[in-house]
């Protein structure tokens, strides 16, 4: 975002603190990065105010845009151990995620996560449905409606479920929307570690618009 020349963005973590980076670009501006430790959105508009020349804006009307990525975890039961191992491993990367998980994989994603936050909640993780019960066409709704970054999703690829056809249609939206899914443990390894991980990336979609435009005879 920028205002008055100055370019900044907002990040926050599962801990519910805010982290502030800061970039002037124009010539009557302090030409060094800044930085500012987490801390709340009013600080945080009194330091962009400071920094700019002249302020351009209402403080009391101005908002400021979260950026920050949601990523899925979804495993069917023989592949929850497998997840939860790699929540362990990865949740310095995750704590400042939006997480969304479907039924019982999301309680074990919460306390899993939740050891390493020094006995406080996590606040910033969205529970869904068991997957059988509605939870994977919740999830292809919100990756539908642009609201999913990224999908980690173990299935079990040695035993039949009982919403088989759930869960292809996810895939299905997933690769529909280009969405980056993961469904082993080394293709997660290889999103969580990319350097687009950590940006502001937009993934490019097909244009269906001939397709939905089509003449029905």
């Amino acid at each position: 975002m920028n205002v008055g020349g100055l370019t900044f963005q907002v990040l926050t973590n599962l801990k519910g603190e805010a982290t502030l980076r800061c970039y002037t670009l124009s010539p009557g501006l302090n030409k060094k990065n800044k930085f500012l430790p987490a801390g709340k959105s009013q600080k945080m508009i009194s330091f962009v105010k400071k920094q700019t020349s002249k302020c351009l804006f209402d403080c009391q009307q101005f908002k400021i845009k979260i950026m920050i990525k949601t990523v899925a975890l979804v495993a069917h039961d023989n592949r929850k151990q497998d997840l939860m191992e790699w929540v362990e491993y990865n949740y310095k990367r995750l704590m400042d995620k939006k997480l969304v998980c479907t039924g019982t994989t999301g309680r074990l994603v919460k306390e899993a996560l939740e050891k390493h936050l020094d006995g406080k909640k996590i606040k910033d993780i969205q529970l869904l449905k068991s997957g059988p019960l509605g939870g994977d066409q919740q999830l292809g709704a919100m990756i539908a409606e642009g609201k999913i970054d990224m999908v980690i999703f173990l299935w079990d690829p040695m035993e039949p479920q009982p919403h088989d056809v759930d869960v292809k249609a996810l895939l299905r939206i997933a690769v529909m929307y280009n969405i980056p899914t993961a469904n082993n443990r080394s293709t997660a390894d290889f999103l969580i570690t990319s350097e687009l991980y950590s940006t502001d990336y937009h993934p490019i979609l097909k244009d269906y618009s001939t397709y939905i435009r089509r003449k029905i005879r």
